[in-house]
């Protein structure tokens, strides 16, 4: 405010760096709140995808085969 008042130079260029400050700030905010916008839709669009993707695997899973429990097994063997 006081930059403002006072006619100095110096007085002047402070006054001008502090508008430019704000505007600045002014379009951070806008830009902040419109990358907010963007995340939300983004996040409902994956939430929705997700849940069909699990969906779709729980069908499975419902199909798949039954294992017969003596079968045998591949992989590493554990030294127990």
């Amino acid at each position: 405010m006081l930059s403002g008042v006072l006619s100095s130079a110096r007085a002047v260029q402070v006054n001008i760096a502090i508008m430019r400050i704000f505007t600045r700030l002014r379009s951070f905010l806008v830009m902040e709140s419109s990358l907010s916008d963007r995340i939300s839709k983004l996040e409902d669009g994956t939430n929705k995808l997700f849940k069909v993707v699990f969906e779709r695997l729980d069908s499975i899973e419902d199909e798949a085969p039954i294992l017969k429990p003596n079968r045998k097994k591949i992989g590493l063997k554990s030294r127990n």
